[in-house]
């Protein structure tokens, strides 16, 4: 009987491998993602043997449901990542190593979410319970052909990383989904095109209530410039160092993930992904949340101006009030007579009755007043 390390190591050597999996209605072909001590086995690139049928996402075969496992040979001859792709990995880890040396990875509290058991179920209940959120994401594809690989949701204390290869359609139909589709929980997220592309297309969830920062920032530039657009828009590290004014430490993570990422795109379907990678991921969207409140400051710019002015002008009203009754406050006359009649009055009209042109107000020099007739 095989040791529990020789089993690991057996395992481990099964990952990325093609296997042709029998159940008892059908046949499934796909490569193993992940095997876990309970047998239950994680594909992706599913297809149907039969009919030539594609699964999206990643399909869950539990062990009392596996009849027999059988090893493409002449599949796993070709791998997933060749030799060339191998050693595009790892000069992407060690690069993406080489610029997060200086940066402090404890400064990114993130968790990794990859099951739908342990952590999924309180980091949804948690996320359920924020009016604001923001979301990132990174796909693999070409346009129209994107498949999404990571989703980021950051709170204002922590940062959920969803390994969405493993999970597949399982963790929208469970809480992300909802969240998602809710229209009482702000998502914040900087061009949100490609995501809400992926999502509607792969998993049939249609995003709502966005604030896009990409868009806040192309409307700033048009109302600072008079009705100028830009000769194109803004990427999320420009966004964030022209309105937080933040240092080259705190962008550097997000200069070598774009960086890297169109040296080798296929980085995002790497497990386990580095640690490095993940602190990126993570510090793409710690930032989402305050950018939004300093956003809107910027957009409601006109509207405080104009708060300010109507304050300003009820003020000096006030002011020019209070300095015309104050002498006769002060200083009464012992003698007054009461009818108006008797009393040389002087015309006195408000600037608000001189805008709205109502009648005139008649004052005498102790502020009684009576509209002329």
């Amino acid at each position: 009987m095989a040791s529990s390390s020789e089993q690991c190591r057996f395992l481990d050597d099964l990952k990325r491998s093609r296997v042709r999996i029998t159940l008892s209605d059908t046949q499934i072909s796909g490569v193993v993602q992940r095997i876990t001590q309970k047998k239950t086995v994680m594909l992706e690139d599913v297809s149907e043997v039969k009919s030539g049928r594609k699964f999206p996402g990643v399909k869950i075969i539990f062990g009392h449901e596996i009849l027999k496992v059988e090893l493409n040979r002449s599949a796993n001859r070709d791998k997933l990542f060749s030799e060339e792709h191998k050693s595009e990995l790892h000069s992407f880890r060690k690069k993406i190593a080489d610029d997060d040396d200086g940066v402090d990875e404890g400064s990114v509290s993130y968790v990794v979410i990859d099951a739908l058991h342990e952590k999924f179920g309180p980091a949804v209940m948690h996320i359920q319970q924020q009016k604001v959120i923001g979301i990132g994401a990174d796909v693999f594809g070409q346009i129209a052909q994107e498949r999404l690989c990571w989703l980021q949701v950051a709170t204002k204390k922590i940062v959920y990383l969803f390994d969405i290869l493993l999970l597949g359609g399982q963790a929208f139909k469970n809480g992300l989904g909802m969240i998602l589709e809710n229209p009482h929980v702000l998502k914040v997220l900087h061009d949100c095109r490609c995501i809400a592309r992926c999502l509607r297309a792969e998993f049939r969830v249609n995003l709502t209530n966005v604030f896009d920062t990409q868009v806040a920032d192309l409307m700033l530039f048009y109302s600072e410039t008079g009705g100028f657009l830009p000769d194109r828009v803004s990427s999320l590290q420009e966004v964030l160092r022209l309105h937080l004014k933040l240092p080259a430490s705190d962008l550097t993570p997000l200069c070598s993930k774009e960086r890297h990422r169109k040296e080798c795109p296929e980085v995002w379907y790497v497990r386990p992904s580095p640690p490095a990678l993940m602190n990126v991921m993570a510090a793409s969207v710690r930032h989402l949340l305050p950018l939004r409140l300093v956003l809107l400051d910027a957009l409601m710019s006109d509207y405080t101006i104009l708060v300010d002015a109507y304050m300003s002008s009820y003020h000096d009203q006030s002011l020019h009030i209070e300095q015309s009754f104050k002498p006769q406050l002060i200083e009464p006359k012992p003698t007054v007579a009461r009818n108006p009649n008797s009393i040389k009055c002087q015309k006195w009209r408000s600037p608000i009755q001189r805008r709205t042109g109502s009648p005139r107000a008649w004052a005498n020099e102790h502020g009684f007043s009576r509209l002329k007739a």
